[in-house]
């Protein structure tokens, strides 16, 4: 079982207009809503891939209870397309048949704010989004307490721990870290996916991976240079890190090595999501025992097969399975 950790889930509404007009009235074409916040997006793509996953965090009045009705019918909703293949090390035709969809199971905790709402607006003609997004309920320190107790529960049976997303109002800025050093010390490999002094804190705790994209990385280390800064952020603490470049791909320095993973080619298309289907991608790589290069490859593949996807944070099936043998991973020489 994976484990992933949403503190600031979010119901996701993704408003589809003909064209966003600056100071103009729309009318909306097409509207979605969603589970979301980091970890839950992670979760849904971990279901896809045949990989049984349990969500906590927290949630809240009335949006809160639309999210987990919508949750609780995730693995139907998002079942996977007859007769896609498999993700292994190498890829199987893609004629033998998908793996089922796993279950995604509920452990969140309930508090008496009301869960965040995030609002995509879509633009059809050019595919460039505009997010807004709520900050999230104010959370009491019986409720931090509640999760604390929930998560050292869950993490007895978890296989490996996703940390994800932004922190809500009321929870102190090391709550991040402390979540890492519970998953140390009970032995479950920990990804940390923040930004700002939440990963900066976090980092210090030693988790065994972290995922920053370019921004964050800059951020986090004074850098712009993507392997100066990679570098330097795992001497702050995290095992390994990869970070995200974009278009570009992944770029990965660990224990084992440095690699650089790109997609075959630039697509255009919404990134909402992107990241985190790359975290899935890692995540569920790390618990099949891959290689860092296969990880890297199945990262990139889902990532971009997540801006090609025509639903904001899904996956195209078809084009991942098109991508994933043309990924390609590049060893650096030089030591990490």
């Amino acid at each position: 079982m994976i484990l992933t950790v949403t503190l600031n889930t979010a119901l996701d509404l993704t408003y589809g207009v003909p064209e966003l007009v600056p100071h103009a009235s729309h009318r909306v074409s097409d509207i979605s809503e969603r589970p979301g916040g980091k970890g839950l997006n992670v979760a849904r793509v971990l279901s896809a891939l045949g990989h049984e996953t349990v969500v906590t965090g927290f949630a809240g009045g009335s949006t809160g209870a639309v999210l987990r009705e919508l949750l609780a019918d995730l693995p139907s909703r998002d079942a996977v397309p007859a007769g896609s293949g498999p993700v292994a090390d190498d890829p199987a035709p893609a004629s033998s048949p998908a793996p089922a969809p796993a279950p995604i199971t509920d452990a969140l905790v309930t508090v008496a704010g009301s869960t965040r709402r995030t609002i995509a607006v879509v633009d059809r003609t050019t595919g460039d989004t505009t997010q807004l997004n709520e900050p999230g309920p104010l959370v009491s320190a019986d409720e931090w307490s509640a999760l604390l107790a929930r998560y050292e529960e869950l993490l007895t049976g978890a296989d490996a721990v996703a940390l994800c997303g932004s922190l809500p109002p009321g929870i102190h800025v090391g709550a991040y870290a402390e979540l890492v050093r519970s998953a140390r010390a009970a032995g479950v490999p920990v990804l940390l996916d923040t930004s700002g002094e939440p990963l900066r804190r976090g980092i210090a705790a030693r988790p065994d991976l972290i995922k920053p994209n370019a921004d964050e990385l800059a951020q986090l280390t004074g850098s712009r240079d993507p392997l100066r800064a990679t570098r330097d952020a795992r001497r702050r603490g995290a095992h390994a890190v990869v970070a995200s470049l974009g278009p570009d791909g992944m770029l990965a320095v660990t224990p084992d090595g440095v690699w650089q993973a790109s997609p075959p080619a630039k697509v255009l298309g919404n990134p909402t999501g992107a990241g985190d289907s790359a975290v899935a991608g890692l995540l569920s790589g790390l618990v099949e025992g891959l290689g860092w290069p296969d990880r890297l490859r199945r990262a990139v593949a889902l990532s971009t097969a997540t801006v090609l996807s025509p639903t904001a944070g899904d996956f195209d099936r078809a084009a991942y399975e098109e991508l994933l043998p043309c990924v390609g991973v590049e060893e650096h020489t030089t030591a990490a």
